[in-house]
């Protein structure tokens, strides 16, 4: 048989109850993907020699097909070119690298660790783009933009991430940002942007006349030697 409580003592037990505060103890954002974007400062001179250089190696090699669709990807590793250009990109992916690994985590000195990085140079002439694909193997892949031709509308040349987990549709109704299915940026040139090797990526048709070119890299960590 049920318990009644009296009417006063009902009164009391629902006042305490409307009166009960919640305190915050934690919040974490589980299974987030960082995604940073840096801006180098005077890059118009940077990027007039990675053009000139970019035209000359595309002028000797026909380069090679990866994800891209209409478009060239140079041969071998362009860090290795001793071009000043080219060093002075690899220092700054150095540099973005270090920084995002230290936001995403505390207890490792990435300038401990022995640090590889493959890039290549990317240019999209008009219609050209790249497939969606991931950067397997390694930790973070990055993108400096040389050249991103202007656009009134549309989509032209944007990069878009796309969410890497499954089974998400319904939490689309809360329009959170954290939930949101991709994510597209057009960022501008003098730009670079660093995120997970495993980040789903694609490139947006360029509907322009002038080329679309980037340095794109991979940054891989491993243990130092013995």
């Amino acid at each position: 048989m049920a318990t009644v409580l009296p009417a006063i003592h009902q009164n009391t037990f629902c006042k305490l109850w409307s009166e009960i505060m919640l305190k915050q103890t934690k919040f974490e954002k589980l299974f987030s993907t960082p995604i940073m974007r840096f801006q180098l400062e005077d890059h118009v001179v940077l990027n007039a020699e990675l053009l000139f250089e970019g035209e000359q190696m595309r002028s000797a090699d026909a380069g090679v097909s990866k994800s891209n669709r209409g478009g060239w990807h140079s041969k071998g590793n362009l860090f290795e070119n001793e071009y000043p250009c080219f060093q002075k990109v690899q220092t700054a992916a150095k540099e973005a690298v270090y920084q995002v690994t230290r936001k995403v985590s505390s207890k490792v000195d990435p300038e401990a660790l022995r640090l590889k990085m493959f890039a290549w140079m990317n240019a999209n002439p008009t219609s050209g783009y790249n497939a969606p694909h991931t950067h397997p193997g390694a930790h973070w892949s990055g993108v400096y933009y040389v050249s991103q031709p202007n656009v009134e509308n549309g989509s032209s040349g944007m990069i878009e991430f796309l969410d890497p987990r499954s089974d998400l549709p319904h939490w689309r109704i809360l329009e959170a940002s954290a939930f949101r299915a991709k994510r597209t940026i057009r960022p501008m040139a003098g730009e670079l942007i660093i995120f997970p090797s495993y980040l789903v990526h694609w490139v947006h048709p360029n509907e322009n006349s002038d080329d679309r070119v980037t340095i794109a890299f991979n940054a891989t960590f491993r243990r130092p030697k013995a």
